[in-house]
């Protein structure tokens, strides 16, 4: 029998998600729950399925509930679900923020629910275009263990990989998109800041960054980040890294304390490297 499933929060992520389960007949949409009626009803028309209300007490009792508002108001929104008294042991209410841990659905496992976090690793921007896309994608999971062997199987019936993660830990999950994503546009930025210094137009560099970035991303995928890494580090040139230090910082001290932090960083590596190498002798 198909599980039922109410969605609270049915913004970008809900929406994809619901439409898929739907489709592909993981999971019954039963209920929607956005902060306004309308909303609620463009999401079920977008999943092609559920119900919109209004309220939490014109929920009824589901299987599973999926919390996908912002992650300031998961908690409220599971504190209001729990005083509805719709959960109870075999209940599975679980949320989609990479940042928070299950543990945010406190008052939902004193109801005897089991909880949840499921993290989809990529952007929900274009939602039209992502169902055709999501097959494939990273969900990283945790929570308790009764929870997961039934969100593990229905995000695997829509093409998702799971991975479970260390709850205690999640902050630093996080982040790791953060350094993954974001903090590269930053350093280059930083780079075509230093390229504009050095008197190059900024739509010149761009172009002349463009073949260095791609291929050094290429590199740490296809090689992993200790072979990848190429430089004047890597090299073991360390007089060359100074001397830029010393240039960069005298430009601009915030750049240069990247510079010099980064530095560290990739000496790191490069003693990784060279540790794994003689390992091998």
């Amino acid at each position: 029998m198909t599980r039922t499933i109410n969605i609270i929060g049915c913004g970008n992520v809900g929406k994809v998600l619901g439409r898929l389960w739907a489709a592909n007949g993981t999971f019954s949409i039963q209920h929607v729950l956005n902060r306004s009626l309308e909303s609620g009803r463009q999401a079920a028309s977008f999943m092609q399925a559920g119900e919109a209300v209004g309220a939490y007490d014109s929920l009824r009792a589901a299987d599973v509930t999926m919390i996908a508002t912002p992650d300031d108001s998961i908690g409220e929104a599971c504190a209001r679900l729990a005083r509805t008294g719709l959960l109870a042991a075999g209940s599975i209410v679980f949320h989609c923020s990479g940042a928070l841990r299950a543990t945010e659905l406190a008052a939902a496992s004193a109801c005897g629910a089991a909880v949840a976090s499921v993290h989809p690793i990529r952007s929900f921007a274009a939602p039209e275009q992502l169902i055709d896309a999501f097959a494939g994608t990273f969900c990283g999971m945790e929570g308790d263990s009764e929870a997961l062997a039934i969100l593990e199987k229905a995000f695997s019936s829509i093409g998702a990989q799971t991975v479970e993660i260390a709850p205690e830990f999640k902050s630093v999950y996080h982040a790791a998109a953060v350094f993954a994503s974001n903090y590269v546009v930053t350093v280059l930025d930083v780079a075509l800041q230093a390229y504009v210094k050095a008197g190059i137009p900024e739509d010149i560099a761009l172009r002349l960054m463009e073949p260095l970035t791609r291929g050094t991303v290429d590199n740490v995928f296809r090689l992993g980040p200790t072979d990848a890494l190429t430089g004047p580090i890597a090299r073991g040139d360390i007089g060359t890294a100074v001397k830029q230090y010393r240039a960069v910082n005298a430009w601009d001290d915030r750049y240069g304390a990247l510079y010099k932090q980064l530095g560290k960083l990739t000496a790191d590596i490069v003693a990784r490297r060279n540790a794994s190498k003689k390992a091998k002798i």
